[in-house]
């Protein structure tokens, strides 16, 4: 513990020794200091209350007296720029009490930009008086108000700056910009969290994590990051190639039932996929002042005639961004205008919003009533399940199948070819019905794609509208084997940006080998992402399917997804 010696107080100044003070307060307290430095205020008349009284004195007694002679001269019809000699001496006073008393209020603060004084000795700097001290302050003494970067700059305990930031004094969204350190801000961060809630975050892990790489692209505000665990499943044999497919899930069982629906596929010969569309979407929502002008710029944005026009200044934002369509819905005088392109690699939102913002730019040359109320009108549509994903597709859209021979049901399955079709009408189609669903048409396609999302750095939360599933199952080969398909019109992946960059995720897409931007074709490694998501999507509908109508479900479910174990005094003793 470091125990400093407290220093004697000097005495306290007189009044008498108000000019010192002013001068060099440092000095008044028996405080050595560097030579004072060279003010432009110092130029100003002393004593300073009596040249203040002065021109403020002459400052409202001129003003008066001009509005009151202007007044006159209105009511006169005499004109305003013919001056009387007394007039013209008071505008002159007027001129120079203004200059005055600018220069009163205002060279401090200017010379505050362009000489700042050095800290070093200072008794003030940092806010911290001599030998950790803080002396009594006079009133009559300049108080001058710490500097909070250059506080924070200099301080090197993190003590010191946690207490700051519980105190507010210093923001907590800031320390990684000040400090230079992204590990030492998380841990200052969250050290502060724990003291300003009362809480522990004992468990959460800190350390062994790159924070530099998730600085302005993933995350901000760290105190930590969130374990999950990664399993293998498969080999997925698809489209001639086998995958093992990366899933970071928490649940016990997800892994190992889509690992025997890879098992059930591969001996059978493996799956297929098809892509049937690529194209990420922005809907902006612009309003008019009529019905009908909404209507003119409708037919304008879908008349084939414009397209060109429109593609040139939507592509003109990225090198891969490709205008593919436009397709417009008017509610009263509002239009929402759904922009679709191609992205390469990228899950491409960003890319698709520039786009368009370079259209609507373009758009207001000519219809220059348009009000543009927002970038997004909800008709693209994001993160939320909506009909138009479902019907007119976003993202990737696919269809995966397979055949799944009859041994294979038995054997692998535990099950059987009808029992499989039968529940698939009852379950996934009339029952998804019954319950309203909207391209929930599936029994847990989902939770595939959130593991094969989390694990690989997509957006989780876009886990609503990549999981539009329709799970279809029928009888073939005179009845003997299943035919299985999974019909997804909305996989949104990219394989640059964002949470692919990071280090775990990025491991986890060179596993599938579709780390970064393909050399060959652009968009080729998210396509291909893609139709894996599709292909482990029909694996675990297989097998969930094929639980349930075994009667397995629950029972697997106790064996993989309950433990015994104290997991919580497992975590207090690590």
């Amino acid at each position: 513990m470091d125990v400093r010696r407290r220093p004697t107080r000097p005495p306290r100044p007189s009044p008498s020794d108000t000019h010192l003070w002013q001068q060099n307060p440092s000095a008044a307290y028996g405080v050595r200091s560097q030579s004072p430095t060279a003010k432009a205020s110092d130029v100003l008349l002393s004593p300073f209350y009596l040249a203040n009284t002065i021109f403020f004195a002459l400052f409202f007694f001129v003003t008066y007296y001009l509005l009151r002679r202007w007044r006159d001269k209105i009511r006169s019809s005499i004109p305003l720029h013919v001056f009387t000699l007394p007039e013209l001496a008071a505008l002159v006073a007027f001129v120079a009490s203004v200059i005055y008393l600018l220069g009163f209020f205002g060279i401090e603060f200017v010379q505050s930009f362009i000489s700042r004084p050095s800290h070093d000795g200072d008794i003030w700097s940092d806010n911290v008086a001599v030998d950790d001290v803080e002396l009594d302050r006079h009133p009559f003494i300049p108080q001058p108000q710490p500097d909070p970067l250059i506080s924070f700059a200099t301080m090197e305990d993190d003590e010191a700056i946690i207490e700051s930031v519980v105190q507010r004094v210093i923001p907590s969204y800031s320390l990684e910009a000040k400090l230079g350190d992204c590990k030492r801000a998380a841990a200052i961060r969250r050290d502060a969290v724990q003291r300003m809630t009362g809480r522990s975050l004992e468990g959460l892990p800190l350390h062994e994590f790159d924070y530099d790489s998730i600085l302005g692209q993933c995350c901000e505000m760290t105190i930590g990051y969130v374990q999950i665990p990664v399993g293998i499943a498969g080999p997925l044999l698809l489209d001639g190639y086998k995958y093992l497919v990366p899933m970071a899930t928490t649940e016990g069982g997800l892994v190992a039932s889509t690992n025997r629906g890879c098992k059930a596929i591969l001996e059978s010969g493996g799956a297929t996929s098809m892509i049937l569309r690529d194209g990420m979407t922005r809907a902006p929502v612009v309003r008019f002042p009529t019905a009908k002008r909404a209507s003119e710029l409708k037919f304008y944005l879908e008349d084939p005639i414009n397209f060109e026009t429109l593609s040139t200044v939507f592509n003109k934002s990225s090198r891969f961004g490709r205008l593919q369509g436009i397709q417009c819905s008017i509610a009263g005088r509002n239009l929402y205008a759904r922009f679709s392109c191609s992205t390469g690699d990228a899950m491409g939102m960003n890319m698709v919003s520039k786009g368009v913002q370079n259209v609507l730019e373009f758009l207001q040359n000519d219809f220059t009533d348009m009000v543009v109320i927002g970038i997004s009108g909800n008709f693209c549509s994001d993160k939320k399940p909506a009909a138009v994903n479902w019907i007119e597709g976003r993202g990737k859209s696919i269809v995966c199948e397979a055949v799944i021979k009859d041994e294979v049901v038995k054997k692998v399955l535990k099950t059987h070819v009808a029992s499989l079709v039968e529940l698939n009408m009852l379950k996934n189609l009339a029952g998804s019905a019954v319950a309203g669903a909207l391209g929930g048409f599936n029994a847990h396609a989902s939770n595939i794609v959130s593991a094969i999302f989390i694990a690989t750095g997509q957006d989780p939360a876009q886990n609503i509208e990549s999981s539009h599933c329709i799970t279809m199952m029928e009888v073939v080969n005179d009845g003997k084997d299943l035919h299985i398909s999974v019909t997804m019109p909305s996989i949104e992946v990219g394989t640059v940006g964002g949470g692919t960059q990071l280090a775990s995720q990025a491991a986890c897409l060179n596993l599938l080998g579709v780390k970064g931007a393909s050399k060959e074709s652009a968009g080729a490694n998210s396509r291909l992402l893609a139709a894996i998501v599709a292909g482990s999507v029909l694996a675990g509908e297989l097998s969930v399917m094929s639980a349930i109508a075994a009667g397995h479900l629950v029972k697997s479910h106790m064996k993989y997804n309950r433990s015994s174990k104290d997991v919580s005094q497992a975590a207090c003793q690590t």
